[in-house]
């Protein structure tokens, strides 16, 4: 019995001697992979600035930027490619950086948006004329959106030929017993000069020539232009008034020439305006324009829509919808467009360029090169480098290439990926991406109504930028010099009292002040190298207030994108034909038109 006992006791306590041996070892083994797991993870953690996502580093510390206390960036999870960004879903929401899928729409149609803008209907255009030579004594209409009814008193003219035919009246009514032929042949003369017959037995009534005639409006409308002024001396025909009746106006959009089989007249549009929301129109195609313009690889798509209580103003941008489900038209999906928003798109001059989100459930994204067509409104037709169903990123894109430059990736600076780093990327990055869109002209949202007597001021302005873009074209730096000076001279005489909307006047305001600035750069200078460079920045702006307050002559917005070694250079022209400012003779033909302003 005690042998047993003794037997049981060695083995208990060769049990705990094992335990104590192996089981410790096990602990200390678990201990040490653990701590070499929370190492090696320490040593792929990066971090980040709250304020400035695109920075990261692999220890802590403060942003280069703002001096802020860096934090610890999120581990995403997957493997991310050599060439791709991977960012933090805090770094994205405090970056506002939005992605959106191209080439269809969420119910699963296609869905084709056009872009255009309001404008007068031609069918109930009409022009005020006058109808015998004379001198404007008195105006009664004295300014552009005055209602006028018809029959209402427009002018009054004195007119030597009217005299001179009331004279001849008066003369042969005395004789139309024994000269009645010659009676009415006088008669028939003033009806052609749009005499009433009241007016006529009025004047034979009095026995008296009148000296001053009224001129009656025909239609009823708005005046939309006004021609002449108090004093000025007109010929028979010559217009005084443009009157328009706005109750209908139609609303022109462009439509690119692979869109055209998606179109067909009688098809219902979607027609929204931006001065509008809420307010949605659905009206059939009217008409589509037989003719594709060459400059801008557009035709023109029209609809009329009722406007009797006013609301819609000749100018105002407006979008038009297509539904149509995919196939109709006999179009495949696969030759349909692909349009992306200009937000979305980066310029180098030579190359355009987006970021494509290839998993819609990470943040990892990798830069695309694209080739692009021609712009309409707010978005570029995409012709290489997209397909359909691809996510892109729409809003933050300078943000994710400043990343990516930080990281050594490819990005928009660097071609190739090499890593570059000075501790201030992400900052530079930024105001690459903010002079890049100081550089190239916008869109405006808006176009002010304003008097067609500044309108004339402005379009003196403008001529003198056509005069400096000639002399730049043909290397004349000193016409250049003059034309700046001609062109500061005229921008100070344009009346800004003319301006009675307080946001036109303020814009008005902050453009001028840039075209001056910029105008007295070139002005200084006798180098042609330097004119260019002031000239580059004097055209977008030229740009701007063109759209904001119109010109009497149709403006042509044109490219190079060899221009500015490489970064590219617009420039506004009255002509399609490209005659390239920056290069002249050298290369006279580079370039392209953007668009028609």
């Amino acid at each position: 019995m005690k042998k047993y006992i003794i037997y049981i006791g060695i083995l208990l306590g060769g049990l705990l001697l094992g335990y104590l041996i192996f089981g410790g070892n096990n602990a200390e083994r678990n201990t040490e992979t653990a701590t070499e797991e929370h190492d090696h993870d320490a040593e792929n953690q990066l971090w980040t600035c709250s304020m400035h996502p695109q920075i990261m580093q692999p220890e802590p510390g403060d942003c280069p930027i703002c001096g802020m206390e860096l934090i610890p960036a999120e581990n995403g999870g997957g493997e991310v490619g050599p060439q791709q960004i991977e960012m933090s879903e805090t770094a994205l929401a405090l970056a506002n950086i939005h992605t959106m899928k191209i080439g269809e729409n969420l119910s699963g149609e296609q869905e084709l948006v056009l872009s255009g803008k309001i404008v007068k209907n031609e069918e109930a255009k009409s022009v005020q004329s006058s109808y015998f030579d004379g001198r404007i004594e008195k105006l009664y209409i004295n300014y552009t959106g005055e209602e006028v009814r018809r029959g209402q008193v427009l002018a009054t003219i004195y007119s030597p030929e009217l005299v001179s035919a009331q004279q001849e009246l008066l003369t042969a009514a005395r004789m139309k017993d024994s000269q009645s032929r010659l009676y009415e042949s006088v008669r028939r003369k003033l009806k052609l000069w749009k005499l009433s017959d009241k007016q006529i037995q009025e004047i034979e009534a009095s026995g008296e020539v009148k000296e001053y005639f009224p001129i009656y409006a025909t239609v009823s409308g708005t005046v939309t232009e006004k021609l002449v002024e108090e004093g000025d001396y007109v010929k028979q025909g010559q217009p005084l008034y443009e009157i328009a009746n706005l109750s209908t106006v139609w609303a022109q959009f462009d439509a690119y020439e692979n869109q055209i089989a998606q179109l067909e007249e009688g098809q219902q549009i979607n027609v929204t305006a931006n001065a509008l929301p809420g307010k949605e129109y659905e009206v059939p195609i009217t008409f589509i324009e037989p003719l594709l313009s060459t400059a801008t690889r557009t035709i023109n798509v029209r609809v009329e829509l009722s406007n009797k209580e006013g609301r819609l103003k000749p100018g105002m941008f407006v979008r038009g919808k297509v539904g149509s489900a995919e196939g109709d038209s006999g179009v495949n999906k696969e030759n349909r467009m692909i349009t992306v928003p200009k937000s979305a798109v980066m310029w180098t001059g030579e190359r355009s360029l987006v970021y494509v989100q290839p998993n819609p459930d990470r943040p990892v994204f990798e830069m695309r090169e694209v080739a692009l067509g021609a712009a309409a409104g707010d978005s570029y037709a995409v012709t290489e480098g997209l397909h359909s169903g691809e996510r892109i990123v729409v809003n933050g894109a300078f943000t994710v290439d400043a990343a990516a430059q930080l990281q050594g990736k490819k990005s928009m600076m660097n071609k190739d990926g090499n890593k570059t780093s000075t501790g201030h990327e992400g900052h530079s990055g930024m105001e690459s991406g903010a002079n890049s869109n100081n550089t190239a002209p916008v869109e405006v949202e808006e176009q002010f109504e304003v008097s067609q007597k500044l309108v004339g001021q402005f379009s003196r302005v403008f001529n003198e930028y056509i005069a400096l873009k000639n002399a730049l074209v043909k290397e004349d730096a000193e016409t250049a010099q003059a034309a700046s000076n001609k062109m500061l001279q005229a921008l100070n005489k344009v009346d800004m009292g003319l301006l009675k909307d307080s946001k036109a006047h303020n814009r008005w305001m902050s453009t001028s002040e840039k075209i001056q600035n910029m105008a007295k750069k070139v002005a200084e200078t006798i180098d042609i190298g330097n004119q260019r460079e002031h000239f580059k920045a004097l055209s977008v702006n030229f740009s701007t207030a063109v759209q904001l307050f119109g010109v009497r002559q149709t403006v042509y917005e044109q490219f190079c994108p060899m221009a500015d070694d490489n970064k590219g250079g617009y420039w506004l022209s009255l002509n399609p034909e490209i005659e390239n400012p920056y290069y002249g003779e050298a290369m006279l033909s580079c370039g392209e038109t953007q668009r028609k302003l």
